[in-house]
C-alpha cells in the first residue's frame, strides 16, 4: 500500500470521526427538552455602533457619531456568530464586511475552530476579506468547480444554523432587502452540517494538487540503434 493511499485512508477516517461526533452532538440536542431558538432577521439593518459587542467593557467609551446601545438585525447577527464556543463553519459567496471579519477573527483568536468555504472568483475581488482570514491562519477553501459557490450559511457549534439571502457585504447589510433565518431546530441544522462536510471534502485542494514530495514517474524509451 503506497504512502499516499495510507494518508488518504487516514484522512477519510478523521473526517468520518469528526462527522460522527457532530452527528452525536446533534442527536443529544435532539433529545434535549426545551424550546429551540428560532429567529428571523430582515435587512437592510439600521446603522448603529457595534463596538460594545466586540468590547463589552471598554476602558474608554466610544464617541463615534453612530447611535449607541441600539439592537439591530446586524447586531443580532453578530451576537449569534460570536456565541460560538467550539466551531464556526461558514459557507458564503461574497465576504467583504469588515465587522463580520472582526467577528470571525475574534473567534479564531479565542481558539474557536473556523472553516470557511467561498467562491474562488469573489475571494479575489477588491475589498474581499478572505485574504485577511487566510493571513490570520484561518483555513479557507474555494470551490474547484465551474459553478459559483453561492451558498450563504453558517453553522455555529454544530447546533445553530444561520442562513438566508444575505451575503457578508456592507451593501447587503445596509442597502439590500435581505433575510436571515437563525434556528436551532435539529431537523434543519443537520442537513447543513452534512452539506458543509460534503463541500469541504469535495473542495480539498490536496485532491487536485499532489504533494510536492511525490517523485514524478520515470519513463524509459528504448530506441533501435
Amino acid at each position: 500500500m503506497s504512502v499516499m493511499w495510507t494518508v488518504k485512508v487516514l484522512g477519510l477516517g478523521v473526517v468520518a470521526l469528526s462527522l460522527s461526533a457532530e452527528l452525536l452532538g446533534w442527536l443529544l440536542r435532539r433529545l434535549r427538552p426545551g424550546r429551540s431558538l428560532n429567529e428571523v432577521l430582515f435587512f437592510p439593518s439600521e446603522v448603529a455602533c457595534v463596538e460594545d459587542i466586540f468590547t463589552p467593557s471598554p476602558r474608554h467609551p466610544c464617541f463615534c457619531s453612530l447611535p449607541h446601545g441600539v439592537e439591530t438585525s446586524f447586531s443580532r447577527l453578530l451576537c449569534h456568530i460570536l456565541s460560538a464556543s467550539s466551531s464556526l463553519d461558514l459557507c458564503v459567496f461574497a465576504f467583504s464586511n469588515t465587522d463580520l471579519r472582526r467577528a470571525v477573527l475574534a473567534l479564531h483568536n479565542r481558539n474557536v475552530t473556523v472553516r470557511v468555504l467561498t467562491d474562488k472568483h469573489y475571494a479575489a475581488i477588491t475589498g474581499s476579506q478572505i485574504g485577511v482570514l487566510r493571513k490570520a491562519g484561518i483555513c479557507v477553501r474555494c470551490d474547484v468547480g465551474s459553478v459559483h459557490m453561492h451558498h450563504k450559511f453558517a453553522v455555529v457549534d454544530s447546533r445553530l444554523l444561520i442562513t438566508g439571502s444575505l451575503n457578508w457585504t456592507l451593501t447587503a447589510v445596509q442597502s439590500n432587502m435581505e433575510n436571515i433565518l437563525v434556528t436551532e431546530e435539529p431537523d434543519l441544522v443537520l442537513p447543513f452540517i452534512k452539506e458543509f462536510h460534503r463541500l469541504w471534502e469535495h473542495n480539498d485542494p490536496a485532491q487536485y494538487h499532489p504533494s510536492s514530495d511525490q517523485k514524478p514517474s520515470h519513463i524509459t524509451i528504448r530506441t533501435n540503434d
